[in-house]
């Protein structure tokens, strides 16, 4: 039976009924589920105060076998403890216990963080209350879920025509690195954004409207990031409206401009981000980026999988 053991660094439940409602479907796939007591913890807009929320943390890889540490939501609050994480302890741990740890959101600066500490790879993927906790659960999610974690090799393919004037057909290969957009402009100038060259950069957001998507890509551009990596892939971006202000620029203009401007190549449409329909990517592995005319293919390997 595989071990989940929850862990909540960011926000607390919104919704007993949804968290409970994902700890059921975890445990209907299989999963014995363990540290349930985060989901009732609560202080302000955190799910607990600092020290127990810390404590999530360093529980990873500490568990009598192998278990997939995940993330019960994001929200904000894992900023507030960067500085107080012993990343090299968790990391021994988790190699020791071949730990799988996954979440997405304000997860993403455990990541980044983590990989640029020990170099270990974690995966930008479901959490326990926004896609376990769903009404109707996403097939897509399940299955690419379990499937990368039972597989060393993987490879997701998009059906997603490109752009002309965006991605330029070919083969990139390099480190999946990314995440939340938001979340990884937030480490530019600190020792937690790994220093990744030559990678495969994925972003997504939720709320932004395309001009502050634009400001954000363009930081990551001046700052050296983009510009170092082979290829842009841009995930879910919803949530935001524009207005008659706007006068046509939309996601798609934006998009365009910073095509036209950048370096690299910019593929859309990887279904990842705050949606139901989102895949599971290793955060650190090796990637091969397949761009053709139709879409693209992913093939990852070299991160950690399900050992029973």
């Amino acid at each position: 039976m595989i071990t989940v053991r929850l862990i909540a660094p960011s926000g607390y439940p919104n919704d007993a009924a949804i968290a409970e409602r994902g700890v059921a479907a975890l445990e209907t796939q299989g999963c014995m589920v363990v540290n349930r007591e985060c989901l009732s913890r609560q202080h302000q807009r955190f799910a607990g105060g600092e020290l127990a929320r810390l404590a999530d943390l360093n529980q990873i890889g500490t568990g009598g076998g192998q278990e997939i540490a995940m993330a019960i939501r994001g929200g904000y609050g894992l900023t507030r403890l960067l500085d107080h994480i012993d990343f090299i302890d968790i990391g021994r741990r988790a190699q020791a216990t071949d730990a799988i740890i996954v979440g997405h959101s304000d997860f993403t600066v455990f990541s980044l963080a983590y990989l640029a500490a020990t170099g270990g790879v974690t995966f930008a993927g479901p959490h326990v209350c926004s896609d376990f906790g769903l009404e109707k659960i996403d097939p897509f999610m399940v299955e690419h879920f379990w499937g990368i974690l039972r597989s060393p090799t993987y490879a997701l393919r998009v059906d997603a025509p490109q752009p002309s004037s965006c991605a330029r057909l070919g083969r990139y290969a390099g480190t999946l690195w990314g995440g939340n957009l938001a979340m990884l402009c937030s480490l530019i100038g600190t020792p937690y954004l790994p220093e990744i060259r030559d990678g495969i950069l994925f972003v997504e957001d939720i709320n932004e409207h395309p001009y502050r998507v634009e400001r954000m890509l363009l930081q990551l551009q001046q700052a050296g990031v983009l510009d170092a990596q082979q290829a842009l892939v841009l995930g879910d971006f919803s949530g935001y409206r524009t207005t008659p202000y706007d006068a046509g620029y939309d996601f798609d203009a934006m998009r365009d401009y910073l095509a036209e401007r950048l370096s690299i190549p910019v593929v859309t449409g990887l279904p990842f981000g705050h949606c139901p329909t989102k895949a599971t990517l290793p955060i650190g592995a090796q990637a091969e980026l397949d761009v053709d005319a139709t879409g693209f293919t992913l093939h990852l390997s070299g991160y950690p999988t399900l050992k029973a």
